[in-house]
């Protein structure tokens, strides 16, 4: 199926339902179908169609949700734009992407994304993208504010049009959106996903966490990324679900909303959960919390006694984890209910996905397999080294990206993850880091999460992410970025006498340094982007980058 196909079968069979919820109103299957078909009926009449590209910065309205069925219908490819993006970050990927098309809210969270814009291609709101984005013919605006943009065309013109219910391109193996990576290590690349391994990842989802009839789930992921998007927006139709969306984390709220709408599941990264978890300790509030049944924590590494916790003060029926990127379409190892719980600390298996997999590879769909990273040579069990990826959820490559197709993927095919593990005889994985994370002092390779495993046990840290720094003699030293508890008095000094005491001599990071969590470069997945992070290090020690 294509992704408009998914929506229409889900109408015809759980019509009544609601599949979109927020505090404030609900959408059934019925009315999110017709509201993407009046706006389909706007896009066409802005004369979007097969191939177009059309990009969006949205934050998770019911509107995101309307509009990303739409543009599906009339046979384009979405262009989901990070909401956090700065003025140059949007304007690269306007212009990277060919986008055809840009809807925008006007501002979020204290960014203005009108006067970006204005600097950008001054006089948009009549002339489109102008020279500085050739490609670019209509810019349209989702007020968040109610506030009219004068002179610009709205989201409710586009609502307004007469509904198209049509269905430009069934092709399931056409691009469906063109997803920018979250570039951890540079710069964003554009990896196009198409319908069917959306779909496929997503049923897959649904069936290995084997989701009822009716299944809840609540997140603030942002679904312009592959986790909200694939495993929260996509899953629940297959199962006349409903998916209550947060506009941003907060973890009271996060709580609230499983009580408020009785749902079965959240979906939340590491440091969401760290967070959550915080708030039901410290007995702030109470929380009915009889509803839930599964918990999701994925996306990074996970401090020791996590998912101990998760039980004890969530209370879940089940709890799992997994491993994925953008560029394989979400989770594809993920842990078993039925599993032990020390197998939490892993990254799981290669995830069974019933009748969405590929009968050719024993019903995945994705086949992983680790490489020396020097010589290509495939390796065994419990041996690190890079983990590589071939199967029908692998992209195809990044949009207009020659040069990085040809690096990213071997002779045979295989996409280079950039990520270090090992699988154990069992099949499950264990992440040990990035390639281009890791790095050299005097000459002895040092992996960061062998030193932030050992930050992250100390009751104080919230979070510690560990990057090089350039050093005069040893070539690379470790300097490691910690987030503290509010309120806490523990010193630098004490954190690097910890890593001493646990760790040889080479591997404990020169400098310490503290950081509030507001001011962490993150990914949308809510990794850190640990190449700001080691450029900021070298500005506050004063250090030479060459």
């Amino acid at each position: 199926m294509t992704i408009d196909g998914l929506l229409d079968r889900a109408a015809a069979e759980f019509g009544d339902r609601e599949y979109v919820v927020t505090d404030d109103a609900s959408f059934t299957y019925h009315q999110i179908k017709a509201w993407s078909e009046r706006l389909a009926g706007g896009l066409r009449d802005l004369g979007i169609g097969v191939g177009d590209h059309v990009a969006m910065v949205m934050a998770n309205y019911p509107e995101f949700v309307a509009l990303k069925y739409a543009i599906a219908r009339v046979g384009a490819t979405c262009v989901p734009i990070n909401f956090l993006n700065r003025r140059d970050e949007l304007g690269y990927v306007l212009r990277q992407s060919d986008a055809k098309a840009l809807i925008t809210m006007d501002e979020f969270r204290g960014l203005d994304y009108l006067t970006m814009l204005d600097e950008l291609a001054p006089g948009w709101e009549q002339n489109g993208g102008g020279a500085a984005f050739p490609q670019l013919s209509d810019v349209v605006v989702f007020s968040t504010t109610g506030a009219r943009c004068e002179g610009a065309r709205t989201f409710e013109d586009l609502n307004a049009a007469e509904p198209w219910s049509g269905r430009s391109n069934p092709n399931p193996q056409s691009v469906s959106d063109i997803l920018y990576t979250s570039g951890t290590t540079g710069s964003p690349k554009g990896a196009m996903l198409r319908h069917d391994q959306y779909l496929r990842a997503s049923f897959g989802s649904a069936y290995a966490r084997a989701f009822d009839d009716g299944w809840r789930i609540t997140f603030s992921l942002p679904m312009y990324h592959v986790f909200g998007y694939a495993e929260g927006m996509l899953t629940v139709p297959f199962v006349g679900g409903a998916m209550i969306a947060q506009l941003q984390f907060d973890p009271a709220a996060t709580l609230r909303a499983i009580e408020r709408h009785h749902c079965d599941d959240v979906l939340l990264v590491p440091t969401m959960t760290r967070l959550v978890l915080d708030e039901l300790a410290s007995g702030n509030a109470s929380y009915d919390l009889s509803s839930l049944r599964a918990v999701i924590s994925s996306g990074q590494r996970s401090p020791a006694g996590m998912f101990e916790s998760i039980f004890e003060l969530m209370t879940p029926d089940e709890v799992t984890t997994g491993y994925g990127m953008t560029e394989v379409t979400a989770t594809m190892t993920c842990t078993r209910p039925e599993d032990p719980r020390d197998l939490l600390y892993t990254q799981g298996m290669q995830r069974q996905v019933g009748p969405s997999g590929d009968a050719s590879l024993g019903g995945i769909l994705v086949e992983y397999r680790v490489v020396d990273p020097l010589t290509g040579a495939v390796l065994g069990p419990r041996e690190i080294g890079e983990l590589r990826a071939k199967g029908p959820c692998v992209t195809q490559g990044y949009y207009g990206k020659p040069e990085e197709n040809a690096a990213a993927f071997d002779a045979e095919g295989w996409f280079g993850s950039g990520d270090l593990g090992s699988f154990d005889e069992h099949g499950y994985l264990t992440l040990a880091g990035r390639l281009k994370e890791t790095y050299r002092v005097g000459g002895e390779q040092v992996m960061p999460t062998e030193i932030e495993d050992v930050l992250n046990r100390h009751p104080d840290v919230v979070q510690a992410h560990v990057v090089p720094v350039p050093d005069d003699r040893m070539g690379e030293v470790g300097a490691a970025w910690i987030v503290l508890r509010d309120g806490s008095a523990t010193t630098t000094d004490e954190l690097q006498r910890l890593c001493a005491e646990n760790l040889a001599r080479f591997k404990v990071p020169k400098y310490v340094l503290t950081i509030d969590v507001a001011d962490l470069p993150t990914t949308p997945s809510g990794r850190a982007r640990k190449f700001l992070l080691s450029e900021r290090a070298i500005a506050h020690l004063g250090l030479s980058a060459t």
